[in-house]
Formats: structure tokens, C-alpha cells, sequence
């Protein structure tokens, strides 16, 4: 019969190819018009511990992924210890035939599928790691989806490695699926491909944000790396040489941040990605952008701390400390998208937002968007709508016709001073870290401290007019209101969708993507609610701390995530039920 939805788990050890061959095969499922949500789960090493690689599937768009496993793929007994619980009545699970599952491991309602993963991986394609290969075959054999897009996948990923390597591949995916006809009448579950379907995109937050970082004119990108930011960086060296950018694998975070002023100070459209603990050691250069007034976008993708943490997992921990971080007060903007479309969107937003105000922009993502690959409409990232607007930046000709001294901190209504890069013989200033006069220069004069402040202060007013309010989703009025940012946005949507199918009118959601300066428009919207449960990966209650302090309106309940792991609408769902 065919499923509304199925989820299948590839698990193992550490280098055992779960992650690549886990995205190969959700792209072979975009391929044949189904829609995907995959995420990764793995431990900070390189060989051994247990990671695994979820695939959810389904007719209709996906935004999060979700508890329950109907098909377990597993390379190791060590897969079925852990997850044969989350297997739904019916399901399967594949294992090798040479792995003997513990008799306490067994279900009597659902089964067992021994297949020789290590044989034919060695027969056909001559390597025991080609059993995710194998597994994946027998998978798409279960399901009774077309082997045909698996291939074509196979040629794309393998092409560079010549047609020997993709026939041994070729092969041992039709192993698989030959294998799974032994098992098939006792899977009910199908999710055959559509074939009639339009192209679709499958891609993560970090691939998202740097589309949107390119297309905005993004062509300096400085960082050490640190998962998961360091992808970004991943994919700016893989297609820099097309593009014109330079990327600069540096020896430290602080070396990181202060080329990025530099190249910014130049006139380049400059990034560091990063996460929670490269930040920290960012923010005293942060402050040397702040005072110099040299935009600069930094991209955050959370992961848990303190200190080192949990390197290879999710948090949304580090929202109050990026608002305040670094020595004194300057502005600044902190974004965090929610989406992969809201990744590319922020992608180029935050250097037009750079630019304009002569100050930093913060991108707050984390590992879920960052590291889950979810399917999208070809459309999804809006490349028309993405406009370059670098602000008050001064041109040659402005230049030419200067009849005084540039004054490059220049005290204006705005706040925001006219801005040169260095080399025009009009256009020669003194830059310090030090407070300075309206020429850069070195002052310790107190009234010229207080007007350089205020000026440099007079920017939040426009700031604040930029930012967007938070996005509502659900039906108006509803008996509860859940408030959210970053990536609990797919996983509270789908909640706020079966509350509501259960009983109308039951839950609505106002999500949060920019935070600092906090919108406006906000307030409003809050007040309209008749009850406030904020979501989010913390243990402090970041969210409902800055609603507190920006309106002195104060939730009226939380559910809180802080273990790592990524929310579920069951987890949301369930939690909101114990509130109730």
C-alpha cells in the first residue's frame, strides 16, 4: 500500500560513509519527485561511535524530521540496540546476514531482513564499504521506488572518478534491490517515485547561506574552521575560482575576523563562518569593527557549550551573548533564519544591511539548519529578488568633486557617515581603534566622545525600521501562541499542524528571524495573543528573556530542548499537552 510518509535510518560506525551516502540517496528521492528531510547524527571523531543518517519521505513538503523509523538500515548491531524501539509496527530492519541480533533485540511485529551487505558488497563492487550501497539498494527495493534515479545519482557523485568506479557502484545498488524481493510482501510500506513530478532542489541551511552570500556579492570569506560552520567555507573553496572570491583558511579565529575588517576596510564584501566558540575568540576584533565602522558579516552556526561541548550537535545558546558581545556599545544586527529559504534570503540580506550602516551583522544559525537537507521547489531561493545596495559608499566622482577634507566619521543625522575605501588621494583619513575624531584621529576629548557615540547610537533608530516582524503561521486567535527562532521553526509548523487537526483554532506560532534590533512590530502581535509557550534549544529561556526585556511582556509558559538533539513535533506536541 502506499504511505503518506516513510523514514528510513541508515546507522553504523564513524567513516563508514553514512552521511555521503545518506544525502545520495535523499537527492535520488528529490530526483523522483518525493520530498525529503535528512538528517545527519554523528559523534566528534573520526572513526567509531555510532552515527546515523535519517530520510524522511514524503508527497507533500517536509520541514522537520520526526520520531517514528519504518524502515532501519543497519551496518552494525549496534544500530538495531539503539533504534529498534523507534521502529513502527510493520516496519523492518536490514541487517547483514553475518550479524546474529540478540534474541532481547527481536519484535514479533516487525521484521527482520538478514541480507548478505558485506558479500555483495565485496562481489560487486569489490569493497566492503560499499554496503551503504547495498543497504540503500535493498531500501529503494522495500519501498518499490524506480533504481533508475539511485543510478543517476550514482553517475553524478562518482563521474570523476571514472566509469570503472561507477559501474561497481551501478552494481551493487542492483544487488540490493534483487536482495530486498526475498522480503518485500512482508514490508507493506511504499513510496513509489513520481515520475510526472517537477525538478526540485535538495539542499542544507550552510549550502543556503552561502548561494545567498555569493549572490549578494560576497568574495571574501576568512575563517577557521569549525563545525558546522565550517561547510560554508567548504563550499566557498569549491567554487571560488568561478566566482572571483578569495578564501583564506587562517591560523586562528582572531586572524580569521581581523582579515575580514581588512578586506571589508578595503571595499570587499567579507565573511567569517564560524560557531559558538570561534565567536568567542572574534569578539574583541568584533569591537575593532564596530568602532571603525567596517561592516562585516559573521556567520554563527550554533552548536552546544560550554567550551568545547557537544561539537557534532544543536543548541540555540548563544543569542543573548552575540547581542552584547565585545567590549562597550556599538550596534549591530543579529539575524538568525529559520529556513533554508530564509538562509539564502538572510544570505545576501546581511551585507546589504552591512553595508548600509557601517556595522556587523550577525547570522545566528544552527547545526539542525545548518547540517539537515531538506527538498525545496526550483524556485525556492528567490535569485531576482536579491539586490546589492552598499550604502553610503562614496565614488570616484563624489570623490573628485570633495572641495574639503573627507571626513570620514563624519557627525551625521543618520549616524551613518560617507564612506570611502582607501587609494583616492581625496579620500586619505586616519583609521584607530582608539575613539577618534570626524578625521579618525586619536581623541580622548569628552565632548567629542559623547558626539561620536550618539552618532555612531543614531544608527539604531534606522536599523530598527529595517528589521522585519516575526512571521505568523496558524489560524488567528488561536487558544495558544508559540513563539520561536532559528531552526525550531520546520519542527514547531508541523506541531502547529496537528494540534489543529485535532481541534481547530487550537494553535498558532509567531516566529522571530531578526532579534536585534528587536522588530517593532513585535509588540503588537504578542499583545494579540491569548497565550504565549515559547520554543527553543536552551535551557534559560533566551527568547522569552529578550521579549521580556524589549516589551515587559512575559510568556506564559516554555518548552525547552538543551540534549543536543533536534525538536520533533512530537516532542512539541507532547510537551505542549503535559502544559495544557
Amino acid at each position: 500500500m502506499a504511505s503518506e510518509e516513510m523514514i528510513i535510518r541508515i546507522g553504523g560506525e564513524a567513516g563508514m560513509g553514512l552521511e555521503s551516502s545518506g544525502v545520495g540517496f535523499a537527492k535520488a528521492l528529490t530526483r523522483g519527485g518525493l520530498y525529503v528531510y535528512g538528517l545527519p547524527d554523528y559523534y566528534s571523531r573520526i572513526r567509531g561511535g555510532h552515527n546515523f543518517f535519517s530520510v524522511r519521505i514524503a508527497k507533500e513538503p517536509l520541514y522537520a524530521h520526526s520520531e517514528p523509523v519504518h524502515l532501519l538500515l543497519a551496518l552494525d548491531i549496534e544500530t538495531v540496540r539503539r533504534h529498534v524501539s523507534d521502529i513502527v509496527t510493520g516496519g523492518a530492519v536490514v541487517h547483514d546476514v553475518y550479524d546474529d541480533v540478540p534474541e532481547e533485540l527481536h519484535r514479533p511485529d516487525i521484521s527482520f531482513c538478514a541480507v548478505p551487505l558485506t558479500e555483495l558488497a565485496k562481489e560487486k563492487g569489490g569493497r566492503e564499504i560499499m554496503r551503504n550501497t547495498v543497504a540503500f539498494g535493498v531500501a529503494a527495493g522495500l519501498m518499490g521506488f524506480d533504481l533508475a534515479y539511485l543510478e543517476s545519482v550514482i553517475r553524478d557523485n562518482f563521474a570523476k572518478k571514472g566509469q570503472q568506479v561507477i559501474d561497481a557502484n551501478l552494481r551493487v545498488a542492483a544487488a540490493g534491490a534483487e536482495a530486498a524481493e526475498a522480503f518485500r510482501e512482508d514490508f507493506p510500506f511504499r513510496m513509489e517515485a513520481v515520475p510526472d513530478a517537477p525538478p526540485r532542489m535538495i539542499l542544507n541551511g550552510n549550502e543556503a547561506f552561502a548561494l545567498g552570500a555569493l549572490a549578494g556579492g560576497c568574495r571574501f570569506v576568512a575563517t577557521y574552521p569549525m563545525t558546522p560552520g565550517s561547510p560554508v567555507l567548504h563550499w566557498f573553496a569549491a567554487h571560488a575560482d568561478g566566482y572571483g572570491a578569495v578564501i583564506k583558511h587562517t591560523e586562528s579565529e582572531i586572524a580569521a575576523i581581523n582579515m575580514a575588517i581588512g578586506a571589508s576596510f578595503v571595499g570587499a564584501r567579507a565573511m567569517c563562518p564560524t560557531s559558538g566558540g570561534g565567536f568567542s575568540l572574534m569578539v574583541e576584533a568584533l569591537g575593532l569593527a564596530g568602532i571603525t565602522e567596517v561592516p562585516v558579516v559573521i556567520y554563527n552556526a550554533q552548536r552546544p557549550g560550554p567550551a568545547t561541548g557537544l561539537p557534532t550537535r544543536t543548541e540555540q545558546a548563544d543569542l543573548l551573548f552575540v547581542m552584547h558581545a565585545s567590549q562597550g556599545e556599538f550596534p549591530r544586527f543579529v539575524i538568525a533564519p529559520g529556513t533554508v529559504e530564509d538562509s539564502f534570503r538572510v544570505g545576501w540580506q546581511a551585507f546589504n544591511l552591512a553595508d548600509r550602516y557601517q556595522t556587523p551583522a550577525l547570522v545566528l544559525s544552527d547545526h539542525t539548519l545548518a547540517a539537515s537537507y531538506r527538498t525545496v521547489e526550483a524556485d525556492a531561493l528567490d535569485f531576482d529578488a536579491v539586490e546589492i545596495d552598499r550604502g553610503a559608499l562614496l565614488t570616484v566622482e563624489d570623490l573628485d568633486a570633495l572641495t574639503e577634507p573627507y571626513r570620514r566619521y563624519q557627525v551625521t543625522e543618520s549616524g551613518v557617515s560617507p564612506r570611502a575605501t582607501p587609494g583616492h588621494p581625496n579620500a586619505v583619513w586616519v583609521s584607530t581603534a582608539n575613539e577618534h575624531d570626524e578625521f579618525g584621529a586619536v581623541s580622548e576629548d569628552a565632548q567629542n566622545r559623547i558626539a561620536q557615540t550618539d552618532k555612531r547610537w543614531r544608527k539604531m533608530e534606522g536599523m530598527t525600521e529595517e528589521v522585519e516582524g516575526p512571521s505568523q503561521y496558524g489560524p488567528e486567535g488561536a487558544e495558544a501562541t508559540f513563539v520561536s527562532w532559528g531552526s525550531t521553526y520546520g519542527p514547531l509548523r508541523e506541531a502547529v499542524d496537528r494540534l489543529n487537526g485535532e481541534q481547530a483554532g487550537r494553535a498558532n506560532m509567531l516566529h522571530f528571524t531578526a532579534l536585534h534590533p528587536f522588530p517593532p512590530a513585535a509588540t503588537g502581535a504578542l499583545e494579540q495573543a491569548e497565550r504565549l509557550i515559547a520554543v527553543e534549544g536552551n535551557v534559560t529561556g533566551q527568547l522569552e528573556t529578550l521579549i521580556r526585556a524589549r516589551t515587559g511582556i512575559a510568556v506564559d509558559g516554555s518548552i525547552r530542548r538543551y540534549d543536543g538533539r533536534a525538536f520533533t513535533p512530537e516532542t512539541i506536541v507532547r510537551r505542549f499537552e503535559q502544559e495544557v
